[in-house]
């Protein structure tokens, strides 16, 4: 495998396709923020904003003009696109609304967890890219927020009966894995160090099952138990599989080769569960007793999947040497670029059916905004260029 060339390969598919795509068609420079709903060449087809994916996007252009590149046209995006954020994507106390109109009145209440955490991402990286305290501040209010916010992510909008069923959510603690390493400059290194361990804990303790095989799970009952519902057989393998490179990140900045070593066990584990023998790929939702899932989408081969799988194959192999983990690498290689890629336009498919077949055209939408390609092409590059 030649190392230098494939680091070129995911270096100018990220500098000189996928970026210039979102700066030229994302940018709303008229009322601020950004489109996520994009066609294939990249037309504008619904204009409402997201909160979590103009947070991504904020995030995406601070963190590349912070380590890659103080490119102006990257801060100005990340800029227009935080000032956008602070105006009108919060309800004057940081509880940040799930989404905007195009001109920023407020259309679904604050209800999802993951507005909150894109926001902290989002002003944490601004506002190392600016060094404007406002936006440290911004960020470090909404962490509390979102640490107060654990146990009962949904608040008065959880739809769930109290007290009969009463379980917890992998997303949470996988997402504060990395979102602790990303606001780290802001944290006090006690609170720091108590939030890891705790993440570190529920990811590699109480949803990753030994009695399973060592396969993880996307919820299990308050006490850490198993459920025998929908929710409680569902496993997502790319979930875990990019939970671990989070680890994997986390275990090098703490010291713990045995951490890194156990996620990237994981990472493999959960491949070779996901992956689908028959059309290639990894399929998005399963059941852990092999029982119908309860998602119709169960087995479309979706962007994020395979490209968080790729950064945890690669850092797997750069962090612990195993050779399964570069074998993988090239496979999901492979069958990413093959698949997912547009040939003839900028940015990346998102969905495709089982055989691999695009679903939907679309570049961006509810769902699919400027984060998830662009981040795994900047993590590849930078892992292979270090291998080489």
């Amino acid at each position: 495998m030649n190392f230098k060339q494939l680091a070129e390969q995911y270096k100018e598919e990220l500098l000189d396709s996928v970026l210039p795509f979102w700066l030229e068609h994302s940018q709303d420079l008229e009322y601020g923020g950004y489109y996520t709903c994009l066609k294939r060449d990249g037309e504008v087809f619904d204009t409402d904003k997201f909160i979590w994916l103009q947070g991504r996007e904020v995030w995406m252009f601070s963190m590349l003009y912070n380590q890659v590149e103080k490119r102006k046209e990257w801060l100005d995006c990340a800029v227009q696109g935080g000032e956008f954020l602070k105006k009108y994507g919060h309800d004057g106390n940081y509880n940040w609304y799930f989404s905007l109109d195009r001109q920023g009145n407020p259309l679904v209440e604050p209800y999802n967890i993951f507005s909150y955490t894109f926001a902290t991402m989002a002003f944490g990286q601004l506002s190392i890219a600016t060094g404007n305290q406002e936006y440290a501040d911004i960020a470090k209010k909404t962490f509390d927020l979102v640490l107060s916010k654990v146990n009962n992510p949904k608040g008065k909008w959880n739809k769930l009966h109290p007290g009969t069923r009463n379980l917890k959510g992998f997303a949470l603690p996988m997402i504060l894995c990395n979102l602790a390493v990303e606001i780290e400059s802001l944290l006090d290194k006690e609170y720091l160090k108590k939030t890891m361990d705790i993440c570190i804990h529920e990811v590699m303790e109480v949803f990753l099952r030994p009695e399973l095989g060592g396969i993880i799970v996307e919820n299990v009952n308050d006490d850490n138990s198993l459920v025998d519902c929908f929710e409680g057989r569902q496993v997502t393998p790319g979930h875990a599989i990019e939970a671990m490179w989070f680890i994997m990140d986390l275990g090098k900045r703490i010291n713990r080769p045995e951490l890194i070593e156990q996620a990237k066990d994981t990472a493999l584990k959960m491949l070779e569960y996901g992956w689908d023998h028959e059309f290639g790929g990894i399929y998005y939702f399963m059941d852990r007793n092999g029982n119908p899932p309860q998602q119709l989408e169960w087995d479309q081969k979706l962007w994020w999947v395979h490209i968080e799988t790729l950064i945890s194959m690669i850092k797997g192999y750069q962090l612990t040497g195993d050779k399964k983990c570069l074998e993988w690498f090239e496979k999901v290689h492979d069958y990413t670029w093959t698949h997912f890629k547009d040939t003839e336009n900028p940015e990346w498919y998102g969905y495709l059916n089982r055989r691999g077949e695009v679903l939907l055209s679309l570049k961006g939408g509810k769902w699919k905004g400027c984060f998830h390609v662009p981040r795994g092409l900047y993590q590849c590059w930078k892992v292979l260029e270090q291998l080489q």
